[in-house]
């Protein structure tokens, strides 16, 4: 629930049902939200290393190459995938 939906709940008076019909949202979720009095879900998002990074420089280093080439004479996603299977 952002900020805009906590304004319209205080400064027009709006029902509940009536943000949850406007944003999407649960009536549970958005009484959640008005009862802790913040506007944004707090998690933890871990950090964690992309699936790409062990071939980001073999890829760079392929697009590079593929891009003064022509359209025909480029290699596909399944030709750069091939290569790193290979």
């Amino acid at each position: 629930m952002d900020r805009q939906t906590r304004t319209q709940k205080i400064g027009h008076s709006l029902s509940i049902r009536e943000i949850a019909r406007r944003t999407g949202l649960s009536r549970n979720t958005i009484r959640k939200y008005l009862r802790l009095g913040t506007v944004q879900p707090e998690f933890k998002v871990p950090d964690r290393p992309s699936k790409l990074d062990p071939y980001a420089e073999k890829l760079a280093a392929w697009l590079k190459t593929d891009a003064g080439k022509s359209r025909k004479q480029r290699r596909t996603l399944k030709q750069f995938h091939a290569d790193l299977v290979a």
